[in-house]
């Protein structure tokens, strides 16, 4: 799909629930507050939705997820679907809705997102519910019991054995995002941190201390995608998908063959082609950010800094709002909010926010171009979208 066949879509509307922990919300509960916010943000109804596009949850089980939340909105879609990109789905259901619409299979499509993952049941029960989802090799890496983060420990340990990193590099990535989390008042956490509050911190696998580990939360978060033309009666301006790509390299982490050489290299490449950009045109950068490694692996293969150099361009600060490159301004995975596969979307309205001025303390002067990149599974599945103001 060309840049010309998706430019008559545009993000016109943003919006999320209640963050943190919320007892009494399920995720349906969660799903609708996120909707109904991001339609009154465009200034639209529940009626005026004739596609929807949600993703599984991991906490319940829907056999049918996109048709739960269709009937739990009272919508009646010309075109739905179910996605699942794992932490890149967010992402990616920007690209499907964008080309819903330019296929004219519907005029209006409803994201959303999300899940009660924190209060569905104890920290530690949300925790293994995680580490069951899947990600190790049922038959060569699941039955020797690594979890989630150990197997991003793993590249971890590879990039600080190949490069040089640092645990005090990792924990600036964490340093940072607390930093951003403070400036927005939906974060779930906002207290100061040092790399040696990080450093600090219980070791939950090495080189992992809890700090370098995303939090878990309740949340969900929603945008809304219509045709450009519609949108110049609404209440925001609109913002459009400048360019998209997708990178595979691995489902397993023992089938990649370089773990940190990955698959954002394609999608960001991908990304940047179709919108006729290079890194150096991109004003903010919400990086998908599970773990503190990942952040400086994608800022090395979505061709911010050369390979290995990662760890070095967030110590010199170029991260920080006042960087060269300010990245992931909420505050991410790491300090605001992550209800599961959910937490993409947010990195998605941060995106959106930033390109209409809307962020407040946090917002960075003049963004006109917003790259957002969402990663699934362990650093295997990759997809880049490019924003910027229509």
């Amino acid at each position: 799909m060309s840049a010309v066949d998706l430019q008559d879509a545009v993000i016109v509307g943003v919006g999320e629930s209640r963050l943190g922990q919320h007892p009494g919300w399920n995720a349906l509960a969660l799903q609708r507050e996120a909707a109904l916010a991001a339609l009154a943000d465009a200034g639209l109804a529940l009626g005026d939705v004739d596609g929807l596009l949600t993703s599984p949850l991991r906490v319940a089980t829907w056999a049918m997820p996109c048709a739960v939340v269709a009937e739990g909105l009272g919508l009646k879609p010309r075109y739905m679907a179910t996605l699942d990109v794992a932490g890149a789905t967010g992402t990616s259901m920007l690209h499907h809705a964008a080309m819903a619409i330019a296929s004219g299979q519907c005029d209006t499509v409803l994201c959303v997102n999300g899940q009660n993952l924190l209060s569905h049941s104890a920290r530690a029960g949300a925790v293994q519910k995680m580490a069951d989802a899947g990600w190790a090799h049922p038959d060569y890496e699941g039955p020797y019991g690594p979890l989630l983060p150990s197997l991003y420990a793993m590249l971890a340990q590879r990039h600080m054995h190949e490069f040089g990193t640092t645990p005090e590099q990792m924990a600036q990535v964490a340093v940072q995002m607390r930093a951003n989390a403070a400036l927005n008042p939906l974060a779930q956490k906002k207290e100061p941190l040092t790399v040696s509050d990080v450093l600090a911190s219980r070791m939950i696998t090495s080189p992992f201390h809890m700090l370098d580990c995303s939090v878990v939360s309740d949340g969900a978060a929603a945008y809304v995608v219509t045709r450009k033309d519609r949108a110049r009666d609404l209440r925001q301006p609109p913002v459009k998908l400048l360019g998209q790509g997708y990178g595979y390299s691995h489902t397993y982490i023992g089938d990649s063959p370089d773990i940190v050489r990955t698959g954002a290299a394609q999608s960001g490449a991908d990304a940047f082609a179709m919108a006729g950009l290079t890194p150096q045109d991109v004003d903010v950068a919400q990086l998908y950010d599970c773990f503190t490694i990942t952040v400086i692996v994608e800022l090395e293969d979505l061709g911010f800094c050369p390979k290995g150099e990662g760890g070095r361009f967030v110590q010199d600060g170029h991260i920080s709002l006042q960087g060269s490159l300010p990245v992931t301004t909420h505050g991410g995975l790491l300090s605001a909010v992550h209800p599961g596969t959910a937490g993409g979307m947010f990195h998605v309205i941060e995106g959106v926010r930033q390109l209409r001025g809307q962020c407040g303390p946090r917002q960075v002067d003049g963004a006109e171009v917003v790259l957002v990149h969402g990663n699934g599974g362990i650093i295997g599945l990759h997809c880049t979208a490019l924003l910027g103001r229509a």
